[in-house]
């Protein structure tokens, strides 16, 4: 960008007093842009990594873990923090009373089984069945089974007798029933049970299993600013997925035997399998109460969950399910490999886990057991694995080996919740509608009771919403030293030099055409304006191919001017056109979450190249003294959600908004969309944190 021995003959001076009316200026009377200063090659794009394959939920997910326990700690915090905004849980929801309602109690050789529903929101009801220990007094420890696919009541039926020939199941009644078996065996144990429904299972009908499972088409008649269900764009503007409903409902689920009498708060664990194996993984990455955890059946570098409940916008952007689990360390956890998407765990993905655990030096608290002769599964073989660790681990005192036993299985009547004294609650598109808009209502109190109005409470909200936005973006600026610059052209020009760069931060495999000017006539102040246009650096140049009048008045007055095509802008573009639509992964179903939920947003992929250009204009070589921002032509809204993030590397900005909203947006395939930035206060409030 500078020419290094050109700039130590320049005679340096402070900032223009003008700058900002000459840039508002410049806004309004650049001319319509040609292409220009073309950094590669004519028809040649950029060897960016953006460009290649999306990544996708049966990508490969390895996870190397940090070498010491401070960075693998600092790592942890920001994943927690990930989680939580990708399921619209930062903040977490305003816990109201759950109203449990207890009922229908049914009498096993052991234990009892009891119906349960409760509200996770006002009008929401989670459903389940408890387990309880028979003739145990005082407090007992108590085990949260989310299910997973198939629901609490799935049977087996006659394929019941196939899976004892292979080892599978042992009894022929209860093996037919291998979710409820797990309940009544930890029951016997001692362990206070609740198993409860994912969304659109059994007795949790109000939203159906159709749109919670088998989503596929967008439903614009759901998706106006003013009535939205789940999965279009209002609704990942504000992080409500059905993924993050299902954590919160699990979050509760644990409030709920937390408050029971018979249960010792302070030993808790979970576990589940499939689907319930990725609830395991993330409710114990946020939720600090279990102490003991058992993710079955998901904890892999390779699938990381198809179904549309088990994956969210932002959720494993950079990172994946054995990472995930990880942030459950130093608490024990054990798991099996199976012959599904976990096989190879014992070498990819145990091993990183195991150094984890020893960071913290208890590198036995976690197991996986390969029982790779078996299909996906949480059978009776590994059932029993599961009570040995809880044995251990929730301090039991249970004689080894521990044997599952056949009880006498529940009937249909005995295991519905609803019935003529507990009728069920209405379902269908309303009662989803009702829902969003209870949870929009909660965000909405939240988000304005974060409005600040002293120091104190301004710290808060730039805690809530600076991080919140800063883990949407998904990335910070890159130190200059780990960037690299290749100089294409060096043009002497009538009062400046034009310089002509690729721009590379090889870490992530990106590259970006730069294009820079230094004034000669007038000795540079030390300041340099980073220009992002949003038809990229063409705005740069007249429609006369020569540098543009707003250029030329920033030379005239000291300054170098900077400007890059951004990602899909200019040289990144093969027919020179703008981008239409985002790309989306290959997968049929029109779901964010399959795309987003792995891969950056366009927009975040923007703001990324705009901390790029402003780390390169900070190498210790250039010697600058400041480093203002102009963003004209549509880039008012990506360089807003920078310049929240530079904090004192940004002198001065100037942004042309154009009244751009992101709650505008119609599509999730618009070049502009941002998961989440209606939730945290659109672009006024990015416009607030710079």
């Amino acid at each position: 960008m500078f020419c290094k021995s050109f700039q130590r003959t320049v005679r340096t001076r402070s900032v223009t007093r003008g700058f900002l009316l000459l840039a508002l200026g410049m806004l309004v009377t650049l001319p319509a842009q040609a292409e220009n200063g073309r950094v590669f090659p004519a028809g040649q794009q950029p060897k960016d990594s953006r460009l290649g394959e999306l990544k996708h939920l049966n990508a490969y997910f390895p996870f190397q873990p940090p070498a010491t326990l401070k960075q693998w700690e600092k790592r942890a915090a920001a994943l927690r923090k990930q989680i939580l905004v990708a399921n619209g849980l930062w903040p977490m929801p305003t816990k109201t009373p759950l109203n449990a309602v207890v009922h229908g109690k049914v009498l096993r050789d052991g234990f009892t089984v009891e119906k349960v529903y409760f509200e996770s929101y006002p009008g929401y009801y989670v459903t389940g069945l408890l387990f309880r220990p028979v003739g145990k007094t005082g407090r007992s420890p108590a085990v949260l089974c989310p299910h997973g696919h198939g629901g609490r009541d799935m049977d087996h039926g006659k394929k019941i007798q196939d899976y004892i020939k292979q080892g599978d199941e042992k009894f022929e009644a209860s093996g037919r029933f291998p979710k409820l078996a797990r309940c009544a065996q930890l029951a016997r144990m001692g362990c206070v049970t609740f198993i409860y429904d994912m969304i659109g299972y059994v007795d949790s009908q109000q939203v159906s299993y159709q749109v919670a499972h088998r989503f596929a088409k967008q439903r614009p008649e759901l998706d106006t600013p003013e009535k939205w269900g789940f999965y279009g764009a209002q609704a990942e503007l504000r992080l409500q997925s059905i993924m993050g409903l299902q954590t919160y409902n699990s979050i509760r689920a644990l409030d709920f035997l937390e408050q029971l009498p018979d249960v010792d708060p302070k030993r808790m664990a979970v576990t589940g399998s499939s689907g319930g194996g990725t609830q395991t993984i993330l409710l114990c990455a946020i939720d600090s109460r279990p102490i003991a955890a058992f993710p079955q059946g998901m904890v892999s570098t390779s699938m990381q969950g198809g179904c549309t409940c088990e994956n969210c916008s932002l959720l494993r952007v950079g990172t994946g399910n054995v990472e995930l689990t990880a942030l459950f360390a130093p608490k024990p956890q054990g798991m099996t490999a199976a012959n599904d998407w976990t096989k190879e765990m014992m070498t990819k993905g145990y091993p990183q886990l195991q150094q984890v655990y020893d960071l913290y030096g208890v590198k036995e608290k976690v197991l996986c057991k390969s029982l790779v002769q078996f299909n996906h599964n949480y059978n009776y073989v590994t059932r029993s694995i599961m009570y040995h660790w809880f044995n251990k681990y929730l301090d039991l005192g249970l004689k080894e080996p521990i044997v599952e036993e056949d009880y006498k299985v529940l009937t249909k009547e005995e295991y519905t919740v609803w019935n003529k004294e507990h009728p069920q609650p209405p379902a269908g598109d309303d009662q989803e509608v009702a829902l969003i808009r209870q949870m929009e209502k909660d965000s909405q109190q939240q988000m304005a009771a974060l409005v600040p109005s002293d120091q104190e409470s301004l710290k808060k909200y730039r805690q809530t919403v600076r991080v919140a936005f800063r883990t949407i973006i998904g990335r910070q600026m890159p130190k200059p030293t780990d960037l690299e610059a290749e100089k294409t052209a060096e043009i002497n020009r009538d009062g400046y030099i034009e310089f002509h760069e690729i721009l590379r931060y090889k870490q992530f495999g990106e590259e970006l055409p730069v294009v820079s000017f230094f004034p000669t006539k007038k000795a540079w102040n030390g300041e340099v304006v980073v220009w992002i246009d949003g038809s990229g650096k063409s705005s740069l140049y007249d429609e006369k191919n020569a540098v543009s009048s707003g250029v030329r008045q920033l030379l005239a007055a000291g300054f170098s001017v900077l400007g890059a095509d951004l990602i899909y802008q200019g040289e990144f573009l093969a027919d020179g056109k703008p981008l239409p639509e985002a790309r989306k992964v290959a997968n049929p179903r029109e779901f964010a979450g399959y795309t987003y939920g792995y891969n950056h947003s366009v927009f975040a992929q923007r703001v990324h190249d705009v901390f790029t250009l402003i780390a390169h204009t900070q190498e210790e070589e250039h010697q600058v003294k400041k480093t203002h921002l102009v963003a004209t032509n549509g880039a008012g809204a990506y360089v807003a959600a920078a310049r929240a993030q530079l904090g004192r590397n940004i002198a001065a900005t100037v942004i042309d908004t154009k009244g751009f909203r992101f709650q505008q947006l119609k599509s999730l395939r618009d070049p502009g969309f941002l998961p989440g930035a209606v939730k945290y206060g659109d672009l006024p409030a990015l416009l607030a944190l710079a």
